[in-house]
């Protein structure tokens, strides 16, 4: 069985801190195992061989931690070694050594967040890829730059994340999708055993506010259609993708840069989504052949002039090329009169509120995109026939 002894080892010199360290034993053998605990010689109690609490001391917070990353080390050190116990009888110490040195280079926050990205994008999910780097910046900032181990996180954790959110003027539903993405890396953790699940997240907000308004009445739309911008080519190309993608029933700017000319047959554009993977097919109309025809994209297989060669990053041409349009569509916007700030997220909800305004029934499209959850309309969506869609496409398109 093995036995785990807490130990403080004092400083070279009389005011520095010392650090803790875990004395571990199996059968015969002695090992140490070194942490980044600092603390000073008055903070630590010898004989009960643990860290003073240090209630009224300007460093409790810190101290306080500290006692959770001794508690959390030395179960992680027996789990490691009931583990390998299960594995094989014929173990040492310095398989659990082994075994714990992988552990702190594979568990902690932020290189498990940077392997299952990379997994998300070999499987081609790179929106959802896209959104876990956001939320690991943000936790990043959070932490100063310093990592943290996954067996760590608790709920004064993650409560102390939402408050530095807070703080920072960041708005609810951002917080929520900051959180909702660290439980599910979480919760995959715990699957996977590499930490007990003690539900860090109860305390914190992760649903989805009602948002401001974001889309255009179909009379800015006709306004943005028939606006003269022809000494103006990189306003009229952020106007032209804003159209393609409200003539294409509203689709995501990344579906819209990675569609292939081979997605074009027969009168009709069939493409997969990248966030959800379903497969949609809309009917090909004048209106959009106009714009690829005005762009032309010779030396690529992509249908639109977005990502315009093979050579290139895709993603890094496909998110610049994002920001650039979603800035001159700012621009726009003060042209027409458009109320609310003008990018391409905002063709997706004005198709859907033109096709509510036209008497589109729900079941065609869920309330201007606007039910509480997404997922409601992406099961709306999924089950319609796709030539209702795109007689109610044409509805739509013929007002303008």
């Amino acid at each position: 069985m093995i036995t785990i002894t807490v130990k403080y080892r004092s400083a070279a010199f009389a005011d520095g801190e010392g650090y803790i360290y875990y004395k571990v034993a199996l059968g015969k053998k002695v090992r140490s195992i070194a942490t980044d605990i600092r603390i000073f010689h008055d903070e630590w109690n010898d004989k009960k061989s643990s860290i003073v609490p240090g209630l009224k001391s300007k460093r409790s917070e810190y101290l306080h931690r500290a006692r959770m990353y001794i508690r959390r080390d030395i179960e992680r050190i027996e789990r490691i070694e009931r583990y390998l116990d299960t594995v094989t009888a014929a173990h040492d110490i310095e398989d659990v050594l082994t075994e714990y040195n992988r552990y702190i280079r594979e568990y902690s926050v932020f290189a498990y967040m940077e392997r299952l990205m990379l997994l998300l994008r070999m499987n081609g999910k790179y929106r959802t890829a896209e959104n876990y780097k956001a939320a690991l910046n943000s936790f990043r900032r959070f932490r100063d730059g310093k990592d943290i181990m996954l067996d760590y996180i608790d709920s004064e954790l993650i409560e102390s994340y939402e408050a530095y959110l807070q703080r920072r003027g960041i708005v609810a539903n951002t917080i929520s999708f900051y959180m909702r993405i660290m439980r599910a890396v979480y919760n995959k953790a715990v699957e996977e055993g590499i930490t007990d699940n003690r539900i860090p997240f109860r305390r914190v907000y992760t649903g989805i506010d009602k948002t401001i308004k974001r889309a255009l009445p179909i009379s800015i739309i006709k306004k943005l259609k028939n606006l003269d911008l022809s000494d103006l080519p990189s306003y009229e190309f952020a106007r032209d993708m804003f159209m393609m993608s409200f003539y294409l029933r509203g689709m995501s700017f990344i579906d819209l840069a990675f569609l292939k000319k081979s997605d074009l047959r027969n009168g009709y554009l069939s493409y997969r989504r990248r966030k959800t993977g379903k497969c949609l097919v809309i009917k090909w109309t004048d209106e959009m052949q106009s714009i690829v025809d005005r762009y032309p994209n010779v030396n690529s297989h992509y249908l639109l002039n977005i990502i315009k060669s093979k050579s290139v990053n895709e993603i890094c041409a496909y998110r610049n090329v994002a920001y650039n349009i979603n800035h001159n569509l700012k621009r726009i916007a003060h042209l027409i009169g458009a109320e609310i700030p003008l990018t391409m997220y905002v063709a997706r909800h004005s198709w859907a509120s033109a096709a509510k305004s036209k008497g589109i029934p729900i079941s065609v499209i869920s309330e201007g995109m606007g039910h509480d959850s997404e997922l409601t309309t992406q099961i709306y969506l999924s089950s319609l026939d796709a030539s209702l869609v795109d007689r109610a496409n044409s509805v739509i398109l013929s007002s303008l």
